[in-house]
């Protein structure tokens, strides 16, 4: 994991992800989840580019059940920004950059 990219858990969520006064984008994902080690490397490299101006956590879904169950995260990888914090955006399923980036590009600017 790149220095970009911080774990976050059920007990610190709020502080690290709601509270922060820059947007946020949080990687839900599990060990076992080959799509989620696919969509890994994306994530750091969106992380590292935007990295003046958003977070990016990990979240553990099995380690860390109760935050995934309260925003509803069924599916993994699930990828949600928040700002403010709201949810702003979700992306769900393994995909490419510029996909990822179509989604959420408008959430991450200042």
């Amino acid at each position: 994991m790149s220095d970009n990219v911080m774990h976050v858990s059920d007990q610190d969520f709020d502080m690290q992800v709601l509270q922060s006064a820059q947007p946020v984008l949080v990687d839900f994902w599990a060990e076992w989840c080959v799509p989620c080690h696919m969509v890994s490397p994306v994530v750091e490299e969106i992380a590292r580019d935007h990295a003046d101006s958003m977070k990016a956590y990990k979240l553990n879904v099995d380690d860390n059940p109760e935050t995934a169950r309260k925003y509803a995260v069924m599916s993994i990888p699930t990828l949600i920004v928040f700002r403010d914090g709201r949810e702003m955006a979700r992306v769900i399923g393994a995909r490419g950059k510029d996909a990822i980036l179509r989604e959420i590009q408008a959430h991450l600017a200042a």
